[in-house]
């Protein structure tokens, strides 16, 4: 099939907001990260210490090139922090649109996947914007990386490595890989519900992802919740006037070489980003992005994944060892898999994602161990 197109108006440059919206944004900006995210944080840091939960990190490292920027550290249950065995390794990326978010969001998750799939994770970090833009992130990404692959003192089987990241932190997942020092290191890119485009106005995503209102409570509601944030987090991260193409930035332009020859995008149904989610998997494997809109009407059930609809599920392999694949989770807001109960109380929409998130999860690893892990 032919490379897929990007069937949507785009820019060639990052807009230069007006200065009224720069001090606005950068107020906005101040407030979340001074008056509610940092005492939060502080609040969950003091509450892990004094008690420290089921899904803590085994080990909290910092190194020389990111002294301020610490990583955390799991180990499967089955590992001993004394056994010299080498482990394969998934390095993660915590999201939250550059702005906010900490590793310790992914706790749970990083912790679940250590021990169900035998593996060290390593959860990195990043300082964030706006102080830290394009391409900062992605260099504190790859100083900890390198440090992290370099450190003796871990059990990092150097030829079984892969990176994933959520939201923005697939964004800076698939951003790090094109760098000369990574790309070759690492044998597979998971990009969850990246950020992938920001020459498309944020304003244009909420119409190419599919609406549901039979699912009722949060997932029936009639704009996307990323919209209102969207705008602030992309002034904050992305270079005013800079290139909008960047592929660095704009992680759906980068070319099939420059990454890794394995790669798996997930996207969600039921999010703005979806579409150039798909158009950048859909690029990679060679296939034509056909329709506007992803996904379908239908609802896929409670829990259930749709396996065997290519709308939503399909991989592409290649004679060269190459593997792309695509997985779209159905009837699934931006975050499923995330702790959302801040977001809403709707039982059965948390319950549904609970659910989606071990199954995906578990697809990963198998995906993993069948192509990087299992070497």
């Amino acid at each position: 099939m032919a490379d897929a197109q990007i069937a949507v108006d785009t820019r060639d440059k990052i807009p230069v907001a007006p200065l009224h919206k720069k001090i606005a944004f950068a107020a906005a900006t101040a407030a979340l990260q001074g008056l509610l995210i940092t005492p939060a944080m502080l609040i969950r840091d003091a509450k892990a210490y004094i008690s420290p939960p089921a899904t803590a990190p085994d080990l909290v490292k910092t190194y020389p090139v990111r002294p301020r920027l610490p990583v955390r550290i799991f180990f499967p249950k089955s590992h001993s922090l004394t056994n010299p065995t080498p482990l394969p390794t998934l390095f993660t990326i915590h999201g939250g649109g550059f702005v906010l978010g900490s590793p310790p969001d992914n706790d749970g998750w990083n912790r679940a996947f250590a021990s169900e799939h035998s593996a060290l994770v390593i959860a990195l970090n990043y300082a964030k914007a706006p102080l830290n833009p394009y391409p900062g992130q992605t260099a504190d990404i790859e100083a900890l990386l390198l440090a992290a692959l370099a450190d003796e003192n871990l059990p990092i089987d150097s030829a079984r490595v892969a990176v994933l990241g959520w939201s923005a932190g697939g964004n800076l997942a698939l951003s790090v890989a094109q760098r000369a020092t990574v790309r070759d290191r690492i044998g597979a890119v998971v990009p969850v519900y990246p950020v992938c485009d920001f020459s498309v106005p944020a304003a244009a995503k909420p119409a190419s992802r599919r609406y549901k209102p039979s699912l009722g409570g949060f997932r029936a509601r009639e704009t996307d919740y990323l919209l209102a944030m969207a705008p602030l987090f992309d002034w904050a991260y992305c270079p005013a006037g800079g290139d909008a193409r960047d592929p660095g930035l704009s992680v759906g332009y980068v070319e099939r070489e420059a990454l890794p020859k394995r790669v798996f995008v997930l996207g969600c149904e039921l999010d703005m980003l979806a579409h150039e989610d798909w158009r950048l998997v859909c690029k990679l494997a060679g296939r034509r992005v056909e329709g506007d809109v992803v996904g379908g009407e239908e609802v896929a059930g409670k829990g259930e994944l749709v396996l065997d609809d290519e709308r939503f599920f399909w991989e592409v392999k290649g004679k060269d060892g190459s593997c792309y694949r695509w997985l779209l989770v159905p009837d699934a807001v931006h975050g499923f898999d995330q702790d959302l109960s801040s977001l809403t109380s709707d039982k059965e929409m948390l319950e549904d994602a609970a659910v989606k998130t071990e199954k995906t999860r578990k697809m990963i690893g198998e995906w993993l161990h069948d192509g990087v892990f299992s070497k």
